[in-house]
């Protein structure tokens, strides 16, 4: 018998396994007496009877002893699922532990999210799989009950013969509508079940026969409650109401309808004239949760970025929060080791390969025998672990991680990832390619091969070629020509053993013809050769000596003064500024600026050469410091009575505060600077730190 791989995921089978039957009966049955034991061969009454009093009822389970409240079973379960002890989770869950309890920790707000931050696989799949089992009865034991939708409720009763309902739900109070795809097993057989989550913290699971009946009660009551009518043709998993506020309108919350269909987030506020929104959230540059204060009461809220969309979404009720929260990280995360499964950046390229190729590209285009040198396997795996549990997380520094270790993530994720970058199913029509003498017919082929190609391998591919051409046009320092780095990178891009000549031959051609093969514009090859030139001239810095590829603004300016064996006073500020255009504007970089990262950005100067550093001291005293002056301003909102337009401000910069005011006449009064502002920045490190500010339009000069 083959099992179902939709449903039994390697983490599911381990579970049980896991605990195993001894250890989860030393829990269910630790006060059995004997004489409730089960007889040696029970009738199918004696046994089901058995697992009622045994599992819904619990009526043997063990008593965790100092565990008395609800808070002391939610602290003490929020403290095991960090921990590999599958069991005494259990123990906690089945004993009245909260599943969906609040943590504490505004990033990690539910036990699962903990278990995920920690990598605990099993406690997630557990965790996942009883999410329900702290606000109602395990849905492996629900209550047959007649159900009928009717005027805007939904009733239940005892059977089909009771007229008078046991209880009934307002539609119109279900928030949320989580709908569980996969197949649940009862003692009267299989279940397709569903939750509901109502207004005032409540949650009801219901469980069909089939996923037909199942889909039609869910169709229903999402209809009977939605506006939103586009987002009922979904085939979602998750749909209901959250407060959000977007881009354009950043000052209110709206009341709006979400759906989640596998990674994407769909969203609309339900007025007949608005389009519907979309979230990739595979793309999201940010997801984080933060505390807001709305009036008095304190609100958890996500923040979703993703490319240059930002939303805000918080929930009607505390256990919807947490719902939607856990739904959207999941599915946000990297799923598996499939190319289209990654987290991936704005251009659908997995992270992981974006951030291994910036790495070697900024501190390894000069390095000799880049990716011929082996990484240690231990870091290797820890990379690859920490890019599969969170790749947006994962910061590549200089001075945390070695080159080598870099270039070895890239060549197993590549080599390893479940479909072939190239595709295995295209394997014969690549090396036939070969067959051709001519090279644009070659290219030709090679060209319409990549077209067919799905869209994350597509573009994965595009940018491994764009960095192994900067490699290739480097050669003469690196000594890797095209020909080493297809023998290196073959058997990664077809996923075979070894390399083979023709594998190689055809990788080789793809280096080559990078430019014809992805129509790269003339203006980005001359933008690539600037970038390659402006890495392979520091070289010859005159401060080589002290410089290092990841110095920051704060150490050259430190290393500088002591290589001119200058004497600095502790009351001196000094600091590195950019200057542009011959003198023309200048900025005060921020002290954790990458000096490399910053001088490569000269590369889109007209004139490069313009462009210099200069190490300088401030002469006034920072808290004394105020600059005012009228400027123009945009907050990047698009009311349509201001038609987008920039407006007159005056601004002025105090003691780590940026203060914004409609018009001058707010400062020519005693104490005006005590005036209300129309907005106000506060940075958190110096003030001359200032250049991280995104709307100012022109530099910030200071002398």
């Amino acid at each position: 018998m083959k099992l179902d791989s939709s449903i039994w995921t390697n983490e599911l089978i381990e579970v049980p396994i896991y605990v195993g039957n001894k250890n989860s009966n030393s829990f269910w049955e630790a006060n059995l007496h004997p004489e409730e034991e089960l007889c040696m061969q029970p009738s199918l009454e004696q046994r089901a009877s058995f697992i009622r009093r045994k599992y819904k009822k619990r009526k043997y389970k063990k008593v965790l002893e100092g565990l008395n409240t609800q808070e002391e079973l939610n602290k003490a379960l929020c403290a095991t699922v960090v921990l590999p002890d599958i069991l005494q989770t259990m123990a906690l869950v089945f004993s009245g532990a909260d599943v969906m309890c609040a943590t504490g920790d505004p990033q990690y707000s539910t036990p699962y999210l903990l278990a995920q931050k920690a990598g605990q696989r099993l406690q997630m799949e557990f965790l996942y799989h009883n999410k329900l089992s702290g606000v109602c009865a395990a849905v492996l034991y629900l209550v047959r009950r007649w159900c009928t939708m009717e005027g805007g409720f939904l009733s239940y009763y005892e059977n089909e013969k009771n007229a008078l309902p046991i209880g009934r739900v307002d539609v119109s109070d279900v928030v949320s509508l989580a709908i569980n795809n996969t197949e649940n097993i009862t003692e009267t057989g299989p279940v397709f079940t569903f939750e509901l989550y109502l207004r005032f913290q409540r949650v009801l699971v219901f469980g069909a026969e089939t996923s037909d009946a199942q889909q039609d009660w869910t169709h229903a009551i999402a209809k009977l409650n939605a506006r939103a009518d586009a987002l009922l043709r979904l085939d979602s998993e998750l749909i209901g109401r959250l407060r959000y506020k977007e881009g354009h309108d950043l000052y209110h919350w709206r009341m709006g309808w979400f759906a989640l269909v596998g990674s994407e987030l769909y969203f609309c506020s339900g007025d007949i004239d608005e389009e519907e929104g979309v979230l990739q959230l595979k793309r999201l540059q940010e997801l984080t949760v933060s505390t807001h204060m709305e009036g008095d009461e304190k609100i958890q809220v996500l923040l979703m970025v993703e490319s240059g969309r930002t939303v805000y979404i918080h929930g009607i009720a505390k256990q919807d929060f947490a719902l939607w929260h856990s739904s959207i990280q999941l599915a946000a995360g990297t799923d598996g080791m499939a190319l289209g499964n990654q987290q991936m950046n704005k251009n659908d390229v997995p992270i992981i390969v974006d951030s291994c190729i910036a790495f070697v590209t900024q501190y390894g285009l000069c390095y000799e025998g880049i990716y011929q040198k082996n990484g240690d396997p231990g870091r290797v795996a820890q990379l690859l672990q920490d890019f599969t549990k969170n790749a947006r997380v994962v910061k590549l520094r200089a001075q945390d991680h070695r080159l080598e270790d870099i270039t070895d993530t890239l060549k197993s994720f590549l080599s390893h990832s479940e479909d072939a970058l190239l595709a295995k199913e295209l394997y014969p029509f690549w090396i036939s390619a070969l067959d051709e003498q001519d090279e644009k017919v070659r290219v030709q082929k090679y060209s319409s091969y990549i077209q067919s190609l799905p869209k994350v391998n597509r573009s994965t591919l595009g940018a491994l070629l764009q960095h192994l051409y900067r490699i290739q046009r480097c050669s003469h320092i690196n000594q890797m020509n095209t020909q080493n780095l297809a023998c290196v990178f073959s058997s990664c891009l077809f996923q075979t053993e070894g390399h083979t000549a023709q594998e190689t031959r055809v990788v080789e051609d793809l280096i080559n013809n990078y430019i014809q093969l992805f129509s790269v514009s003339e203006e980005q090859v001359r933008q690539m050769e600037k970038e390659n030139s402006f890495i392979t001239r520091w070289k010859d810095t005159r401060v080589n000596k002290s410089f290092r590829t990841s110095m920051r603004s704060d150490e050259l300016a430190i290393s500088t003064l002591e290589m001119k064996g200058m004497e600095v006073k502790a009351q001196d500020l000094w600091t590195t500024f950019e200057v542009i255009e011959n003198g023309e504007m200048e900025r005060p970089l921020h002290y954790k600026e990458k000096i490399l990262e910053q001088v490569l950005e000269w590369s889109s100067l007209e004139d490069p050469s313009s462009a210099f550093l200069l190490i300088k001291k401030y002469s006034d005293k920072l808290k004394d410091f105020i600059k005012g002056e009228q400027l123009k301003f945009k907050d990047g909102s698009s009311k349509l009575l201001l038609g987008n337009k920039f407006q007159d401000r005056y601004l002025v910069l105090q003691d780590k505060k940026l203060l914004l005011y409609k018009d001058i006449k707010y400062l020519c009064s005693p104490g005006a600077l005590q005036q209300s502002p129309v907005y106000q920045f506060r940075f958190f490190t110096v003030a001359f730190h200032i250049s991280s500010v995104c709307f100012l339009s022109m530099p910030l000069q200071m002398k």
